[in-house]
């Protein structure tokens, strides 16, 4: 997995220092917990495009990770539950 993450990184241009793959595994897994199981990419790549929109960098992405897994932990069937929104 390291390697992998290492050379995506290099492939797409991303510094590898500002992944935390921890974190994104997190997420992918409350969505898929939370929510359904096919939510878990869709869920890390609406993250990380809301980062990218919101300046970029590793304080974005984890931002945007804090926020949709704190979401997809209370989703309860529908958008009622506590809905975070990016800092």
């Amino acid at each position: 997995m390291d390697s992998w993450v290492t050379a995506l990184c290099e492939r797409l241009g991303v510094p590898v220092d500002d992944v935390d793959v921890g974190a994104i595994l997190d997420v992918a897994r409350d969505a898929a917990h939370g929510v359904e199981r096919p939510a878990a990419p869709v869920t890390a790549f609406i993250a990380g495009y809301a980062a990218a929109t919101n300046g970029g960098g590793a304080a974005a992405v984890a931002s945007a990770l804090d926020a949709a897994g704190d979401l997809a932990r209370d989703w309860t069937d529908g958008p009622d539950a506590a809905t975070p929104t990016l800092q």
